[in-house]
C-alpha cells in the first residue's frame, strides 16, 4: 500500500485502537473521579493485573502505595489533584502495588481527555522508573520515528492539496519549495525536460528561500545516455529513485549533465540526496533531488519512499499546468484573432483592449467590435458571451460575425437589429445567454454633430467623459440579456444622447467593474474616478491606465472600447 492509503488508514478510528493496543508504554484511562476505565496489554503487564480486574475500581486505592506498601492519604495523590485541577501533571518513582503483591516504582504522566470541551477524565502513560535505561532510549526512539512517519505524511498530504490549488508551473514550483525546505530537506532542485533530449534546472530552493545563482546552468544541457552512472540521467529516463550517500555524492561525474549536477551537491555542502522522478515511469516531466548538508542526519529508505510519492504526484501538476497553459494560449490567440482591428475614421479616435483573466481561470467570452454601415454610421459594439472557455471564446466569433451582418443587411434603431439578433440565437449559434451594448454614432467623423443611439441587452452602461470635467453613466436604453427570451420582436428599448466635442466614450465589460468581495456601486464609482483623472490623457494611455488600475482579485477578462470625439 502506498503513502497516500496509509494516510487514510490513520483517519480510521479502528488505526487508533490498534495504536493504543501494540503501544510498548502501558496507558491507562480514569474518569473524572479516578476510576479506571480502559488499560491497554503494556500497562496489565507492568502491573500484573488483567484490565478485566482493574476496571471500575479506583486507581488510587487499587494500586498507589507508599515504600513500605501501606495506603496513601487521597490528599496526598498527584493524580488525584491533577484530576481535581483538569490539568497536566507528571510523577517520578511513584509506589503501585502490583496484582502479585510485589512493589514497583513507576514514572506517569496524565493529560487530561475532553469531547467537545466537556473533561472526560486522564490518559495516563506509566514507565517502569527502575527498567534500565537501553529500553527507555529504544521506546524514544520508536516514538522519534512515529512522530517523524507522521510528519512525513502530513507533509505528503499538505504538497497534494497546496500544489492542487495552482495550474501555474512557476507558482507550483514556488509552493513546492517552501514546503520542503527546511521541513524535509536543506536544499530542493527540480529540473524539467524541455523539448527533445533537453533538461533545463528551473527552480533550486536553499535555507534563504529561492537562490537563483544555483539554478543558472547558462545553458539547457543534453541528457546522456540511458546507461550514464548518475542519478539524475536515470531517473530523466524513466529509472528508480536514487538515494545518495556521502560516498556517492562525491564520486567522479561521467558527463556535462552529471557534472553539472555533481557540482550542484558540491556547491551546497550535501552529504546525503535523493532524486526522484517528477511523474511516472512512463511519463517523465523531470527530476526533484532533496539535499541534507548534517551528516549526523542523512536521508534513509523511508525517506526516499516519500519523496517518490511526492516526485509522482509533482509531475501531475506539472503535466496538468503545461496542458492547461497550451489550451490557454490557443485559446488566447484564438480569442485576439477574432477581435476585428478597429476602423479608421477621419478625425475619429478608437482605441480598445482585451486582458485575459488572470493566471489560473480560464478564457472568457468578452469582445468588442466597430465597423462603418452603409450610410457610414459607426457602428460600436461590447459584449460578454457567458462561460468562460473554448466554447464561450467560439460562442463570441459567432455574435460577432453574425451581429455585423445583421446591422449591414438593415439599418435602423439598434434596437431592432438587437432583437432580430436574440430572435436568431438559438437557431444559428450555441451560445445560451450573452449581454451586449450595440451603439451608433451618427453625424460627420470630421465636424459633427454628433449623436449616439443605443440598446443595451442586460449590459454594463457606457460611460461619457466631457471636456469639462463632468463623467456620466448612459443608464437609459436597457432591455434583457439575450437569450432570457423576451418573446416580442421590436420591444427592445432605445436611447439617444448628443455628444459634446472633444467627449469620450468608454464601453467595457463587467471584468473591469466586478472584483470579488466588492458590489457592483463600487466597481463603478471606482471606474469613474480613474476614468475622470485620465480623461485628458491619449486614447490608447488612458486604456492602458484603466486596466493597469484594476484592484487584485478579479478573475474574468476584460474588454475596453473607447472613443473620442475631435473638439
Amino acid at each position: 500500500m502506498g503513502d497516500q492509503g496509509r494516510c487514510r488508514s490513520a483517519a480510521e478510528p479502528d488505526f487508533w485502537r490498534q495504536v493504543v493496543r501494540r503501544l510498548g508504554t502501558a496507558l491507562i484511562v480514569v474518569d473524572p473521579t479516578g476510576r479506571i476505565l480502559a488499560v491497554n496489554p503494556a500497562a496489565e503487564r507492568l502491573l500484573g493485573r488483567a484490565a478485566a480486574a482493574m476496571q471500575g475500581e479506583d486507581a488510587h486505592d487499587l494500586l498507589h502505595r507508599d515504600a513500605a506498601g501501606g495506603p496513601v492519604p487521597r490528599g496526598q495523590c498527584p493524580l488525584l489533584r491533577s484530576l481535581a485541577e483538569r490539568a497536566e501533571a507528571r510523577g517520578e518513582g511513584e509506589i503501585c502495588l502490583r496484582g502479585d503483591g510485589r512493589l514497583t516504582a513507576i514514572s506517569w504522566s496524565a493529560s487530561p481527555l475532553r469531547d467537545d470541551g466537556a473533561f472526560q477524565g486522564m490518559a495516563v502513560l506509566l514507565t517502569d522508573a527502575a527498567g534500565d535505561r537501553s529500553t527507555r532510549r529504544e521506546r524514544a526512539a520508536y516514538t522519534r520515528a512515529l512522530e517523524d512517519r507522521t510528519e512525513r505524511l502530513t507533509l505528503v498530504a499538505e504538497i497534494t492539496d497546496v500544489l492542487g490549488q495552482t495550474l501555474e508551473v512557476d507558482e507550483a514550483l514556488a509552493r513546492l519549495g517552501r514546503l520542503l525546505v527546511p521541513r524535509l530537506a536543506d536544499w530542493a532542485a527540480v529540473d524539467l525536460r524541455v523539448g527533445t533530449g533537453q533538461v533545463h534546472r528551473v527552480a533550486v530552493t536553499g535555507p534563504g528561500g529561492r537562490h537563483a545563482a544555483q539554478e543558472d546552468w547558462r545553458e539547457r544541457l543534453p541528457q546522456t545516455e540511458v546507461g550514464a552512472r548518475s542519478p539524475l540521467v536515470q531517473v530523466l529516463n524513466g529509472g528508480d529513485p536514487v538515494l545518495q550517500r556521502e560516498a556517492d555524492v562525491a564520486a567522479p561525474a561521467g558527463s556535462a549533465l552529471t557534472a553539472a549536477h555533481s557540482g550542484f551537491l558540491r556547491a551546497v555542502g550535501a552529504t546525503s540526496a535523493i532524486t526522484v522522478p517528477l511523474g511516472s515511469a512512463r511519463q517523465v516531466t523531470g527530476a526533484l533531488t532533496l539535499v541534507r548538508t548534517d551528516p549526523a542526519s542523512p536521508f534513509d529508505t523511508d525517506d526516499l519512499k516519500v519523496v517518490g510519492d511526492i516526485g509522482r504526484r509533482v509531475g501531475l501538476v506539472i503535466d496538468n499546468a503545461r496542458r492547461f497553459g497550451r489550451q490557454r494560449a490557443v485559446a488566447e490567440a484564438m480569442q485576439r484573432n477574432l477581435l476585428a482591428p478597429l476602423p479608421r475614421l477621419g478625425r475619429l479616435q478608437l482605441a480598445a483592449r482585451y486582458q485575459p483573466a488572470p493566471a489560473g481561470s480560464q478564457v472568457g467570452g468578452d469582445w468588442y467590435d466597430a465597423f462603418e454601415l452603409k450610410d457610414g454610421t459607426l457602428a460600436l459594439v461590447i459584449g460578454d458571451v457567458v462561460g468562460h472557455d473554448l466554447t464561450a471564446a467560439a460562442g463570441m466569433a459567432q455574435l460577432h460575425g453574425i451581429l455585423r451582418s445583421l446591422a449591414w443587411d438593415r439599418t435602423g434603431p439598434p434596437g431592432v437589429v438587437v432583437d432580430r439578433l436574440d430572435d436568431a440565437l438559438p437557431a444559428i449559434t450555441t451560445v445560451p445567454m450573452a449581454t451586449l451594448v450595440l451603439a451608433l454614432l451618427e453625424g460627420s467623423p470630421h465636424t459633427g454633430p454628433w449623436t449616439l443611439r443605443w440598446t443595451s441587452a442586460g449590459h454594463p452602461p457606457p460611460l461619457l467623459l466631457a471636456q469639462d470635467g463632468q463623467a456620466q453613466y448612459l443608464e437609459a436604453g436597457q432591455g434583457l440579456l439575450l437569450g432570457a427570451g423576451s418573446g416580442t420582436v421590436g420591444s427592445r428599448p432605445n436611447a439617444a444622447q448628443s455628444l459634446p466635442p472633444g467627449s469620450t466614450l468608454l464601453l467595457y465589460t463587467d471584468g473591469l467593474i466586478e472584483i470579488p468581495g466588492s458590489d457592483l456601486d463600487t466597481g463603478l464609482t471606482r471606474l469613474r474616478h480613474h476614468a475622470l483623472a485620465l480623461a485628458h490623457e491619449p486614447l490608447d494611455t488612458l486604456c492602458d491606465q484603466l486596466l493597469d488600475r484594476m484592484p487584485p482579485g478579479s478573475t474574468d477578462d476584460v474588454a475596453l472600447l473607447a472613443l473620442r470625439l475631435p473638439s
